[in-house]
């Protein structure tokens, strides 16, 4: 936690903690079910939703983001709503089109790549036929999750090029991997996007040492808020875009004030992501209006932090896993 955050007891968090269930529209990162914990602090609704393989050290960094968006007052908005993108998930290219109705008016598109069990052909069929839907003005992006070693990103880029992609997301693991991949296709025009070498990282500001991406894409709840992630981006000197972490609507917000306080916004978000969703925890949902979302803490509804409820057993889970990332945090300050 940055040193002017201050660290409430584990008895203020526990006390109005709520854990949560949602069901997703089409399985994403594997999963088919959200779960996320939400608690409200002094200045709103907050939340911890770490993924289920993340160890306790790496999942205490997304809980001094929930506290610091819950306990501590925010910096200002440079503007009132954030373009976003629309997010499709590794689903067959007969699938695309119901996936990107679920996103209204996004003019850029976010395309997972590089799924386990599939081929490059599923990747380019599935690249296609968000270009076909989109049109020549839509933008499209890819993300890979750094599952290519350098030699297989390379082909992959040379083949999906036609479809003028605005950039490749981690299309590779490690910082060497991205530099020479970087290398290797300045030719074609796609610039090289940094994410999990970001927030996965123990020095986050070492792929653009590296000059290994041309610009990074980061998210609040990994990087320990928003505050600490403003100082990432200023110090890395590199254009930034805000990306979700499959979060409910609170967590979402959290993610759209720290695009609001960018100096700079070049590229629309990974806001949207509500809309994989077929419930949430707030009415309306955070989700694309006009390709775009407005700026401001949400709320959850006690009606649907009722309806989607965890079971008891995922809920001890979870409340266990707080006081297990608070020990961390108290640990190390």
């Amino acid at each position: 936690m940055s040193n002017d955050a201050r660290l409430p007891p584990l008895g203020d968090i526990l006390e109005t903690a709520r854990v949560v269930a949602l069901p997703l529209a089409t399985r994403f990162r594997g999963v088919g079910v959200r779960e996320a914990v939400l608690f409200e602090g002094p200045e709103g609704w907050t939340e911890f939703s770490p993924f289920l393989e993340y160890d306790d050290a790496e999942a205490s960094v997304w809980l001094a983001a929930a506290v610091d968006w819950g306990w501590m007052p925010q910096p200002a908005a440079r503007r009132e709503s954030i373009g976003v993108n629309a997010t499709v998930p590794a689903v067959a290219a007969t699938e695309v089109s119901a996936v990107l109705a679920r996103f209204d008016g996004c003019r850029t598109t976010k395309v997972k790549v590089a799924e386990a069990g599939q081929r490059l052909g599923d990747d380019i069929e599935r690249v296609r036929a968000v270009r076909e839907a989109m049109g020549p003005e839509g933008r499209i992006r890819i993300d890979a999750n750094g599952a290519w070693n350098v030699d297989e990103a390379e082909r992959a880029l040379h083949a999906l090029a036609e479809f003028d992609l605005e950039y490749a997301e981690q299309p590779c693991a490690s910082v060497d991997e991205l530099a020479e991949l970087r290398r290797r296709v300045k030719y074609m025009g796609i610039p090289i996007a940094a994410d999990e070498s970001v927030r996965k990282a123990a020095d986050p500001l070492a792929v653009a040492r590296a000059g290994a991406a041309d610009l990074l894409v980061i998210k609040a709840q990994p990087l320990g808020g928003a505050r600490r992630a403003l100082d990432i981006v200023a110090e890395a000197g590199l254009p930034a875009v805000v990306s979700s972490a499959l979060d409910t609507s609170v967590g979402l917000a959290m993610g759209v004030a720290l695009a609001a306080a960018l100096p700079d916004l070049d590229y629309d978000c990974g806001l949207g992501t509500a809309s994989l969703f077929t419930a949430d925890v707030a009415e309306p949902s955070l989700q694309p209006h006009r390709g775009a979302l407005a700026v401001g803490r949400v709320d959850p509804e006690p009606a649907l932090l009722d309806a989607h409820a965890a079971s008891v057993d995922r809920r001890d889970w979870w409340l266990g896993r707080v006081a297990r990332c608070y020990g961390e945090l108290e640990a190390a300050r």
